[in-house]
């Protein structure tokens, strides 16, 4: 039951963040993206299963978004994408423990940096080859800037949400 349960609570997650992703596509796509669905990649402050379910849902979208062409970045995204995220994540629930004033600043902070680094890498290189170094700072900040909104207007009020209803107690999670 412990294993079901688990992998539920992995599927749930992946199958929330792939709707998520899909149905707000020109957001969560191109150059300068918000991509909402990445304010999931705080879940392993609560939860360290959440990791596989952020890294499904995000290998998910990029998938199915190449599919149908929109993401851009088609199927490179797949890859290199979803390793960000799933680096993120993993970040997000190694340096869980390391508060500022009752926040986890460098949880919050490693989706903004790797998600920046990574897919503003991505997009420069294949929107911008010519112009690469000039492609990855725009490129880059752009993604930062929208991690930062993902994980601190959405991301963060939902992890305090879930921490004040004991969602991880109520359903025996860890």
């Amino acid at each position: 039951m412990k294993q079901t349960r688990k992998m539920l609570f992995i599927a749930l997650i992946a199958a929330i963040y792939t709707a998520a992703t899909l149905a707000l596509a020109p957001l969560s796509f191109g150059g300068l993206q918000i991509r909402i669905s990445e304010a999931l990649v705080l879940l392993p402050l609560l939860f360290k299963d959440s990791i596989y379910g952020v890294t499904l849902g995000c290998v998910l979208a990029n998938f199915i978004g190449a599919l149908m062409g929109i993401n851009m970045l088609g199927y490179f995204d797949v890859v290199i994408g979803s390793v960000a995220t799933l680096i993120a994540a993993y970040s997000t629930y190694q340096l869980r423990n390391i508060k500022i004033k009752n926040v986890p600043v460098l949880s919050l902070l490693m989706p903004v940096i790797i998600n920046g680094l990574f897919v503003g890498l991505e997009l420069a290189y294949v929107l911008t080859p010519a112009t690469f170094i000039q492609g990855f700072i725009i490129f880059g900040t752009q993604v930062a800037i929208g991690e930062l909104i993902a994980v601190t207007v959405i991301g963060l009020p939902l992890i305090n949400l879930l921490k004040k209803h004991k969602l991880k107690e109520r359903f025996n999670l860890k």
